[in-house]
C-alpha cells in the first residue's frame, strides 16, 4: 500500500513541477543539462563549457525553472543553475521562486513520513 501511495505522489510531484510552457518532463530536463554538472556543483568555480551554454539555450527558459523549482536534486547547487543563464549569456528572464518549490518540499516530506511510520 506504502509503495503505491509513493509511486502516486511521485507522479503528482513531476505533474505540478512541469510547466505548460515546457515540453519536458523534469526528468528529461535534468538529463539534458548533465554537460551542465560541473558549472552547478555546490561550491563549484568552473564556469559552464560551450555544451552546458548549448544544451541551457536548446532546453530554454521555461524548462530550467522546472528543474530550479522542482525537488532537490543530489550534487546541484540551484542558485548556481539560476546563474547559469547569465554566465552563458542568454536572454532568459529569472525564474521565479515560486510555489512549486513548497509543493515539492511538501511532498518531499510526505513520502519520508510515510517511510518513518
Amino acid at each position: 500500500m506504502r509503495a503505491v501511495t509513493l509511486v502516486m505522489m511521485m507522479v503528482g510531484l513531476v505533474g505540478q513541477v512541469e510547466s505548460s510552457s515546457c515540453t519536458s518532463t523534469f526528468f528529461s530536463s535534468l538529463v539534458q543539462l548533465i554537460p551542465c554538472r560541473a558549472a552547478v556543483a555546490p561550491f563549484s568555480s568552473i564556469p559552464p563549457s560551450d555544451a552546458c551554454c548549448n544544451a541551457l539555450r536548446a532546453l530554454g527558459q521555461p524548462c530550467l525553472c522546472v528543474l530550479v523549482n522542482g525537488p532537490p536534486i543530489s550534487g546541484v547547487d540551484r542558485n548556481m543553475a539560476s546563474q547559469l543563464p547569465n554566465k552563458c549569456t542568454t536572454n532568459f528572464q529569472p525564474c521565479n521562486l515560486s510555489s512549486l518549490s513548497f509543493n515539492a518540499y511538501t511532498i518531499n516530506m510526505n513520502i519520508e513520513f510515510l517511510y518513518a511510520q
